[in-house]
């Protein structure tokens, strides 16, 4: 359910949306919750997330426990941040947060 709520496909560039479109449509359940999870917990920015997740791993207090598992949701993580910035969007206005 790939559903853009406004301003992600800066330009009108038909291929970005397509791109998007497709990686969002192929996102698995727990990257989904992962995109949510960063929208409504940690002010739509993955770093603070990672660094509970690195903490977590590490013995360090963290903030959020995550039922995942933490090295699979870490890789989830950077995969989606990098698509983000390669294609100047963020996934929470295309994945459905409620």
């Amino acid at each position: 359910m790939a559903e853009q709520s406004g301003n992600g496909d800066k330009g009108g560039n038909t291929t970005v949306s397509r791109v998007v479109s497709d990686f969002v449509n192929s996102l698995s359940e727990e990257q989904r919750m992962l995109v949510v999870l960063k929208s409504q917990l940690y002010d739509g920015i993955w770093e603070p997330m990672l660094d509970d997740l690195q903490n977590r791993l590490t013995g360090k207090p963290y903030i959020f426990k995550l039922a995942n598992r933490i090295q699979d949701d870490i890789e989830r993580i950077e995969q989606m941040q990098k698509f983000e910035s390669e294609h100047n969007i963020d996934l929470a206005d295309y994945v459905d947060l409620s």
